[in-house]
């Protein structure tokens, strides 16, 4: 049975949901007073970070927070889970482009929403310029008031916000490379994970609700963070490998293979393409080119199940977690942090989206 989103996740959401919000709709009036053209970005911003989203990055932030003793309705981290979400944003609004992907989450992405403008008005210049322009600016304007949420945090948590953005950065160059180049090494696979992913969604947001708490934090109680947050981390983006490879329209609001469409380099591909035979590498072989069809989709998953590489996958997703449960028992935070972190690390690793 899949577990469900912890009780204390959704009120998390929805204090993080109330703050973006008020941040978007204030900044849109501001410069909708200005120039009433400039409602599109607004718009789009508010349609990608208010459409859904599980919130998870708010949420250990907020763990971290509340572990290392801060009060969880305190202003200071509430802007700090909605700064996350912002930054998540951004990315999300260059990822569909780096990706070419029309959809997310069953809706146009913004790329292609500023594209069908451009058609349908008969602006000057190409289409697809035009629409992932856009998209590039409001993923930048979204960077920017991810920073201004985190102005009144103190130094050292700033330490961390800035690594944590460096390292997103430097999992998307190594992402879109290992695209293009068809790497397929476990190593570089499970390096994206880490640094695309897995640090960016929970180890630094444990680290930055930790060090805005108590800003002395010592450094081996971050590391018994890390320690959770890591392994933790790996077996989210996993997770998230799988319903990449596998997942249901329907569920993840994506066409169902579209990281085999797209070639993703990810420890799942890798997995089946170390034990597949010669005649399921020539199948294997086919993800990624840019005319592979549905049926080479289906055929791919099919490989992926036949040489054990999803079952090995499965497996090590519930050693990681197990891993990460045990780490965070140990480590000096209180009570109701552990619990939640604990809960909290069920639900990533055996969601359904």
């Amino acid at each position: 049975m899949l577990p469900t989103p912890p009780v204390s996740l959704l009120a998390i959401a929805r204090q993080v949901e109330v703050r973006l919000a008020e941040v978007i709709d204030t900044e849109r009036a501001k410069w909708v007073a200005f120039e009433p053209q400039l409602a599109t970005p607004f718009d789009e911003m508010r349609r990608l970070v208010l459409a859904g989203g599980k919130r998870l990055r708010p949420a250990f932030c907020q763990w971290g927070y509340v572990g290392l003793g801060g009060n969880r309705q305190d202003p200071i981290v509430v802007d700090a889970g909605a700064a996350l979400e912002l930054l998540h944003a951004f990315a999300l609004f260059h990822d569909d482009i780096m990706d070419g992907s029309a959809t997310r989450r069953g809706e146009p992405t913004t790329h292609m929403v500023a594209m069908g403008e451009h058609e349908s008005r008969g602006y000057l210049g190409e289409a697809r310029r035009f629409g992932e322009g856009v998209a590039i600016l409001v993923g930048d304007l979204t960077y920017v008031y991810a920073d201004e949420l985190m102005m009144k945090a103190p130094l050292q948590a700033w330490a961390i916000w800035n690594t944590l953005r460096i390292e997103l950065n430097i999992g998307q160059y190594l992402d879109v490379l290992g695209s293009a180049t068809r790497e397929r090494r476990r190593e570089y696979t499970e390096r994206i994970c880490q640094y695309k992913s897995a640090k960016y969604t929970i180890e630094r947001p444990l680290h930055l609700g930790a060090t805005m708490a108590m800003p002395t934090v010592a450094p081996d109680v971050l590391a018994k963070l890390s320690a959770y947050g890591v392994p933790l981390g790996e077996a989210f983006q996993m997770r998230d490998d799988v319903l990449g490879a596998f997942g249901e329209t329907e569920i993840t609001g994506k066409p169902v293979g579209d990281d085999l469409r797209e070639g993703k380099p990810t420890p799942l591909l890798s997995l089946a393409t170390s034990r597949a035979s010669a005649a399921q590498l020539a199948v294997l072989d086919r993800v990624g080119h840019p005319d592979i069809t549905e049926t080479e989709i289906r055929n791919a998953q099919e490989v992926i199940r036949e040489c054990g590489a999803l079952d090995a996958l499965e497996d090590h997703i519930t050693t990681l977690t197990a891993g990460a449960v045990n780490a965070i028992k140990q480590a000096p935070i209180t009570t109701d942090a552990r619990d939640e972190l604990i809960e909290l690390a069920a639900y990533v690793s055996w969601r359904a989206v």
